[in-house]
């Protein structure tokens, strides 16, 4: 597969350097590509960002050869890459503020662009339940629906089982190359042997850890036009995908469980809040817009969440040493709303984000849900 593989050409080579490159994340990354247009102009730029953002150490950009290394090793396992800036690239997943800048693919590319609606759920799943996922799983997929799930054991399992004749992608939490959990394999390999997809946001050889799995929910919510809780505590994983799939203007769909089962308390709580009741995949084909494109944040859910606005993009501003001074003392180790640090500090929007990005660059400042930041170290 190595040898038929195309090169990659000098502007997906930028793209995924930049993207790799430490504390650049989805909002830094396209926040960069806004003001300097290229990724190689603002590979460019990013020494002296990193020094006005006061680095108290080398950070790390990443380099030509190691993706070029990388993608070897991807192509002769037959996968690929894909930049958000292709064609390919699912226009669902574009559509969310955060999409990653680059996908590692293993198996059939073509599914991306089809209908996807995300199935998540418990790891401790009911016969019932995983006997259920796999209906609606395949029911939708004798509907051409792509199924879209994160492959966890449990329903996750289930939802995959029951769509690999139609179609389904599995979103890991790590490399597209890490198979977890390990009792997965022989599941992995039939995904990809049956014409579904592997798709990963992290480079080859990363082990998955906790703060990569919220990363890989907004993924699968991202590629839906809706997701599907079928059980799930209160305290689940899956009611973060939910969270996500509403902030991304996506449907939520839940199944009722019985009050006295902790697995049903995710699902029972969505229904309260709005999500769209499911029995049935008719419910799901019913209530679904699989055509639309673009998407407006579902106000129903999670109300007392903060739903991500688009940033500004427009990074020409300067401020002082002093100002800057001012703002990075407004920030502490505690998690602050950017919107609190823009009102107490009287100046503009894109003065605090022009500061932030800096700091983040430089390795001092971290991004939270809820467009809240706060210090490092």
């Amino acid at each position: 597969m190595a040898d038929k593989a195309p090169p990659l050409t000098t502007e997906q080579i930028d793209w995924i350097r930049l993207s790799r490159s430490e504390n650049v994340g989805p909002i830094t990354f396209n926040r960069l590509i806004g003001r300097y247009k290229t990724a190689a102009k603002a590979l460019d730029a990013l020494p002296e960002l990193i020094a006005r953002g006061g680095a108290k150490r080398q950070i790390k950009i990443c380099s030509a050869e190691t993706i070029e290394k990388e993608y070897k090793e991807l192509a002769r396992n037959g996968g690929t890459f894909i930049c958000s800036f292709e064609d390919i690239y699912p226009d669902c997943l574009k559509a969310i503020d955060d999409a990653p800048p680059v996908l590692s693919c293993l198996g059939n590319r073509d599914i991306l662009n089809k209908n996807c609606f995300g199935i998540v759920g418990a790891r401790n799943a009911s016969i019932n339940g995983r006997q259920f996922t796999k209906k609606i799983a395949r029911e939708l997929g004798e509907a051409d629906v792509i199924i879209a799930s994160g492959l966890a054991r449990g329903i996750d399992t289930a939802a995959h089982q029951g769509s690999l004749k139609s179609g389904t992608i599995a979103v890991v939490a790590g490399g597209v190359d890490i198979v977890y959990p390990r009792e997965n394999n022989s599941l992995y390999r039939e995904i990809i042997e049956q014409g579904g997809l592997i798709v990963a946001e992290n480079s080859l050889g990363t082990n998955p850890t906790a703060r990569h799995f919220p990363r890989r929910n907004r993924i699968i919510s991202g590629l839906s036009s809706g997701v599907l809780v079928v059980e799930a505590s209160i305290r689940s994983g899956s009611l973060i995908t939910a969270r996500m799939a509403a902030e991304q203007g996506r449907d939520v769909f839940a199944v009722p469980g019985f009050p006295s089962d902790p697995r049903s308390g995710g699902p029972n709580k969505l229904l309260k809040d709005g999500a769209i009741l499911t029995e049935k995949s008719s419910d799901i084909l019913e209530n679904t817009n699989f055509e639309l494109t673009c998407f407006t944040k579902n106000d129903g859910l999670f109300e007392d969440e903060y739903l991500y606005e688009p940033e500004d993009t427009n990074l020409d501003a300067d401020l002082s040493e002093n100002e800057r001074d001012l703002i990075l003392q407004s920030l502490s180790h505690s998690a602050t709303s950017v919107d609190e640090i823009i009102r107490s500090s009287g100046k503009s929007v894109q003065d605090i984000q022009n500061t932030l990005l800096e700091l983040e660059l430089a390795g001092r400042l971290q991004r939270l849900p809820g467009n809240r930041v706060s210090l490092t170290g």
